[in-house]
């Protein structure tokens, strides 16, 4: 079991397997919200604490495919954690516990700051990763 929770602890959940994967998105919606490094759950693997009732959604707008998510009051950024989809992203920095992942790849590195260095060797994509 993996505990989350947002800045305030208003919003409390666990993941009940570990995620399948971490990435980093680059897009300039990301960076502002503050949660760029993401981690895909399983819908059944997620189990609500407290304070789902406390989150709010802001829906995207194209080309973004996931909506983000964040805490009424402390504005802690959670990904797409109200998503009724089987799988889908949440926010890394959510996470309290300590979690074994790797980032696998990064995406919209067409969008990335100059500022910022890509540390790793994982896969690069312009935009949303292909399924191939």
């Amino acid at each position: 079991m993996i505990r989350g929770s947002c800045c305030c602890g208003a919003v409390r959940f666990e993941l009940l397997a570990v995620p399948s994967v971490m990435g980093t998105c680059h897009c300039t919606r990301c960076r502002k919200v503050g949660a760029s490094t993401i981690v895909f759950v399983k819908k059944d693997d997620l189990k609500w604490v407290q304070g789902k009732d406390q989150v709010q959604r802001f829906e995207p707008g194209a080309p973004y495919k996931y909506g983000r998510c964040f805490c009424k009051t402390c504005g802690t950024s959670l990904g797409e954690i109200l998503s009724e989809a089987d799988s889908f992203p949440i926010a890394a920095n959510a996470l309290d516990d300590k979690l074994d992942l790797r980032n696998r790849f990064h995406e919209f590195v067409s969008e990335k700051p100059g500022w910022y260095e890509i540390g790793d060797d994982a896969k690069q994509f312009a935009e949303h990763p292909v399924s191939s």
